[in-house]
């Protein structure tokens, strides 16, 4: 008896402009949905969870450095990414922004490496702002962290507004309007933009109506990757929101 195997469109590898790795808290109800809104559908998107519970504290975001390596060798093993990124903005201040990269690097094969910090912070810099307001849901000790750090890169950190929670599923139940009140109360009259921390908010649904109501560019953490991701491969994002990516409008798609 002879078997043959016959050519099918299901042996063809899917048309993908870039493949992109996320690496996210077991406790993230957000981000996975709010990066695949925003990307374009030819950019394949493939996530992976790392070990978290609530609450989340600094100690406990320094512990996911432990499960990150397993995190990204299980992800589509054998195959180099485009672009991995660590979900989590917190997180990447408790374990060091250079520190996360590096694990993220050794993880997983990719062209490139990203974290809600690296990818805020070249956004902000592409939009030439320099003096920022910050509205987290963290508490104190995480606000205080934060801010030291963005400052501690150049940035003139006018003030940081947290909403007091260490509870990942909570911060996902804030609606984006709560989200809007909460940015313009936030938002330094002399300031240049304003960054919205954390990947659990659904705070990329707030961009347009908070740019509107403050005149000004915002910045969020899921909304900065998936941002830095298209920059770092010569891609665009027509419908995303917000100014920010307009600065991509020039770039030609790959």
């Amino acid at each position: 008896m002879r078997i043959d195997i016959l050519p099918t469109a299901a042996h063809a590898p899917a048309v993908e402009r870039a493949r992109v790795g996320l690496l996210g808290l077991a406790t993230d109800l957000n981000s996975e949905a709010d990066l695949r809104r925003m990307l374009p559908a030819d950019i394949g998107l493939y996530c992976n969870r790392v070990k978290h519970a609530n609450p989340m504290t600094l100690e406990a975001l320094r512990e996911v450095a432990d499960d990150l390596p397993r995190a990204g060798r299980d992800l589509l093993p054998g195959l180099t990414l485009d672009v991995v990124a660590y979900g989590c903005t917190s997180g990447t201040i408790a374990l060091g922004e250079a520190e996360t990269l590096a694990l993220l690097g050794r993880a997983k094969p990719s062209h490139h490496q990203t974290t809600p910090v690296t990818a805020s912070l070249a956004a902000l810099a592409r939009l030439g702002a320099r003096r920022v307001s910050i509205l987290t849901p963290y508490r104190a000790d995480v606000n205080r962290a934060l801010g030291d750090y963005y400052a501690s890169r150049g940035l003139d950190v006018l003030n940081v507004s947290g909403l007091d929670m260490d509870d990942d599923y909570a911060m996902t139940a804030i609606p984006p309007e709560t989200i809007v009140e909460a940015g313009i109360r936030a938002m330094a009259p002399e300031a240049d933009a304003l960054f919205i921390s954390c990947t659990a908010l659904r705070s990329s649904l707030a961009v347009e109506a908070l740019e509107i109501a403050l005149d000004r560019p915002v910045v969020t953490s899921n909304q900065a990757i998936v941002w830095h991701t298209l920059d770092l491969t010569g891609l665009t994002a027509p419908e995303a929101p917000g100014r920010l990516f307009d600065t991509l409008e020039e770039r030609a798609p790959q």
